[in-house]
């Protein structure tokens, strides 16, 4: 119990004491703020949706991507669903002084995503295919993440649960540079209610010889639209 709380303790400080560290390199550290959502439309089907604004800067004042994403879901189990969707990203270079994009991306996406358990521990393994249209020219692109849900205060995910969040991210292109970019991601979460959570945490990316820091903050709302639908009929017979 006591080698568990010191644990806890330090792995906050960590998390916490990082994004200070890298916070006096404001240039050369971006800044994500995230929104993911899973809206359940029946027992077997639900609706993906993501908005995803990133900066170039620590500061989210210096645009460099706005992912709008979208998707639907089907469910074979509460382990294991498939998903095909619809992006869109116009990109922006740094300091542009345009107010268009210099690039946009129209993107159509399927993934397929399986967890398990080991322990305490929740593996999150996600394969996702790409087709997209970067300025009409058309690419196709490969990923794969492995993600570790971590519960920290309590034996598994749940309301008024802590839990660390980890994941190592791999994408491929199918021609020109096998190799597209690498993500390593770390972040504290917390469990509000069994649809809403949060996660503040840093990512690593590295595309080729480059990488960068980015500071992030995720807002994970879902929602179950076959309770409005319950109710509606319920309202309609009675």
């Amino acid at each position: 119990m006591i080698k568990r709380y010191f644990l806890n303790k330090t792995i906050y400080l960590l998390l916490f004491l990082l994004p200070v560290s890298i916070f006096a390199q404001q240039d050369k550290t971006g800044n994500w703020l995230m929104y993911f959502g899973t809206n359940k439309l029946s027992d077997k089907f639900s609706l993906h949706t993501e908005i995803q604004y990133r900066n170039h800067t620590l500061t989210p004042n210096n645009t460099e991507q706005l992912l709008l994403r979208t998707g639907l879901n089907y469910h074979f189990s509460d382990k294991a669903f498939v998903t095909t969707g619809y992006a869109y990203i116009p990109s922006y270079a740094y300091e542009s002084e345009q107010k268009a994009p210099e690039s946009e991306e129209h993107r159509i996406w399927q993934q397929f995503v399986v967890t398990n358990k080991i322990s305490r521990v929740k593996f999150e393994h996600r394969y996702r295919f790409e087709q997209r249209w970067v300025n009409q020219d058309y690419k196709n692109r490969f990923r794969y993440r492995l993600m570790l849900f971590i519960p920290l205060n309590k034996s598994k995910i749940e309301e008024k649960t802590w839990f660390l969040g980890i994941y190592d991210e791999v994408f491929v292109n199918t021609k020109k540079t096998f190799f597209d970019r690498n993500r390593l991601y770390g972040a504290l979460g917390y469990q509000f209610t069994k649809m809403t959570s949060i996660q503040t945490g840093i990512m690593h990316q590295q595309v080729n010889d480059f990488g960068k820091w980015y500071l992030q903050f995720a807002l994970v709302f879902n929602t179950d639209l076959r309770r409005v639908d319950k109710l509606k009929r319920y309202e309609l017979n009675h």
